[in-house]
C-alpha cells in the first residue's frame, strides 16, 4: 500500500546515492592509480635510458682498462728490454775498460775526427750505436742521454 510504496521508494532512492558515492568514489580511485601508472611509466623510462647510459659507460670503462692494460704490459716488456741493454753495455764497457784506471787521459781534441786507436774505443763506439738505436726504436730520452754519457 501506500506506507510500503514510500519505504521502496525511500530504499532506493537511498540505494541510488549509495551507489553514486561509490561511483565518485571509484571515479577518484580510478583517477588516481592513472595519475600513479603515468608518473610510474616516466619513472621507468629515466631510469632505462640511465640504465642504457651505465652499460655505455661500462663497456668504455672495460675498453679503456684493457687498452691501458695492453699499453702497460708493452711499457714493461720495453723497460725489460732496455735494462737488458744498459746492463749488456755496462758489462762491455766494464770488460774494455778495466785498466782504464790506470792510465791517464787528456780531453784535448788532436785532429777533426776521433780516430779508434784500441778495441776499447771500438768497443764503446759498438755500444754507443747500440745504445742510441735503442734510445731511437723506444723513442727513450733516457737513453740517448745514457749514450750521450758513453761517448
Amino acid at each position: 500500500t501506500r506506507h510500503n510504496f514510500e519505504m521502496l521508494k525511500q530504499s532506493l532512492t537511498d540505494q541510488s546515492k549509495a551507489d553514486a558515492a561509490d561511483l565518485e568514489e571509484q571515479k577518484s580511485a580510478k583517477a588516481a592509480a592513472e595519475e600513479s601508472k603515468a608518473s610510474a611509466e616516466g619513472d621507468l623510462q629515466r631510469t632505462t635510458e640511465s640504465l642504457a647510459n651505465s652499460q655505455k659507460g661500462l663497456e668504455t670503462a672495460r675498453a679503456s682498462c684493457i687498452s691501458t692494460a695492453a699499453d702497460h704490459e708493452a711499457t714493461v716488456a720495453a723497460r725489460q728490454e732496455e735494462l737488458k741493454v744498459i746492463a749488456e753495455a755496462r758489462k762491455l764497457l766494464q770488460e774494455s775498460t778495466s785498466g782504464a784506471a790506470s792510465q791517464t787521459y787528456a780531453f784535448v781534441q788532436l785532429t777533426g775526427s776521433m780516430s779508434m786507436r784500441s778495441s776499447a774505443d771500438l768497443a764503446r763506439s759498438e755500444i754507443v750505436t747500440l745504445v742510441k738505436r735503442l734510445a731511437k726504436q723506444q723513442h727513450s730520452p733516457e737513453l740517448a742521454q745514457l749514450a750521450s754519457r758513453i761517448a
